[in-house]
């Protein structure tokens, strides 16, 4: 067995001591990328645990693939290669992600290269920036207006007109009566509603909804206009 550790350190261009440093540089300062992914994201641990140990595996990883390729160029291009055929299918929700995984990757990428001083300097750099970006207050995310127009028939009583108001109440931000007229030679009730939706793709639940609802013999819906 030593023998055999004797064989591949003399066949490497890199001693097994210079290898073990990188991969433990690497695991350092990719911890420490991690931890300031969690300081400045502020997301809750179930959200950020996945992307958290990610970012410290692709820094070894990243630092392995640096002493792998060294200053071959032949096996640079192999590389590229093999990697071509991996697809990830994970859609990115946060651009800040994208910018911590080129920053996990960089940071493999100096320690493989035995670039140490980059990171030292580079990652409390980027840590501070990032979290004083963190302090900003963020813009809040205007609510889109999806106004709708609803159309019932329902009996006639004041019972099956509560029924449809709190029907509608749950679903919308606030409604308008438009316009009211009998119909079925006075029998039933037809109403229009003017509403604002709290969100577009809930006028089928609410249209649903209503047609279950006792007192209501039918239900029209159509969304009217999107107003940003």
């Amino acid at each position: 067995m030593d023998s055999l550790f004797t064989n591949l350190a003399s066949t490497s261009a890199l001693g097994l001591n210079e290898i073990a440093t990188r991969l433990l540089v690497a695991l350092f300062f990719g911890a420490l990328v991690a931890v300031v992914y969690r300081l400045s994201h502020g997301r809750s641990q179930d959200e950020a645990w996945v992307l958290t140990t990610t970012l410290v595996l692709l820094a070894v990883l990243i630092a392995m693939v640096s002493m792998v390729i060294g200053d071959s160029v032949a096996r640079a291009f192999g590389l590229v290669g093999a990697l071509s055929i991996v697809r990830f299918r994970t859609v990115v929700d946060d651009t800040r992600d994208t910018a911590f995984v080129m920053f996990a990757v960089i940071v493999g990428m100096a320690a493989g290269t035995g670039l140490f001083l980059a990171p030292l300097i580079g990652v409390p750099a980027v840590a501070a920036v990032a979290l004083l970006m963190n302090q900003f207050p963020k813009p809040v995310k205007k609510l889109t207006k999806t106004t709708a127009i609803i159309e019932v028939r329902q009996a006639l009583g004041d019972a099956a007109v509560a029924s449809v108001g709190r029907v509608i109440e749950k679903y919308t931000i606030q409604y308008r009566i438009e316009r009211t007229s009998t119909s079925k030679q006075g029998a039933a009730l037809d109403v229009v509603y003017s509403v604002q939706m709290k969100d577009a793709e809930m006028l089928l639940p609410l249209v649903s909804e209503l047609n279950r609802t006792e007192g209501v013999q039918n239900v029209d819906g159509r969304l009217t206009k999107n107003d940003s």
